[in-house]
């Protein structure tokens, strides 16, 4: 093999809402987002770590899937332990159904599939809370 030229830093998406569609692969993905600007939000596992970054893009024009007028530029293959039961909660997170078995689109309609784990990857760890729960607001005293 040859010697490596570089690594990867980031896999950078274009989007309309940088924050919002972070915050949509950070639930997905478990993790969290670890760097924040007006136009740049990146997700990985921490802050020296390679992972997703969305960039703003005021006028994207999302794929439209499987129309090869618009096609898409790229795609994400999430593993996943249980295909029906990922689609349900990727749904509650604001994604949309797409043309094929597990396939989908993010909020800002770029195509991504949830494939069922391989047997060489290691098991995925089962969430410790329900994806979209919010805990609830706390008050302070009145006066």
């Amino acid at each position: 093999m040859a010697p490596m030229i570089g690594r990867l830093h980031h896999l950078i998406i274009d989007c309309r809402d940088p924050l919002g569609l972070a915050a949509f692969y950070a639930e997905l993905l478990g993790q969290p987002i670890t760097y924040r600007s007006d136009d740049f939000v990146v997700v990985s596992a921490d802050d020296t770590t390679s992972g997703l970054a969305f960039q703003l893009a005021p006028d994207h024009q999302p794929p439209a899937w499987p129309d090869p007028a618009r096609p898409q530029q790229m795609h994400l293959d999430v593993m996943v332990e249980d295909v029906a039961a990922a689609g349900l909660r990727v749904l509650a997170l604001g994604a949309a159904k797409l043309d094929g078995p597990g396939v989908y689109a993010d909020p800002a309609g770029h195509p991504f599939c949830l494939i069922r784990r391989p047997k060489w990857a290691p098991p995925i760890p089962v969430p410790v809370r329900p994806v979209g729960l919010v805990e609830p607001a706390t008050t302070a005293p009145g006066p």
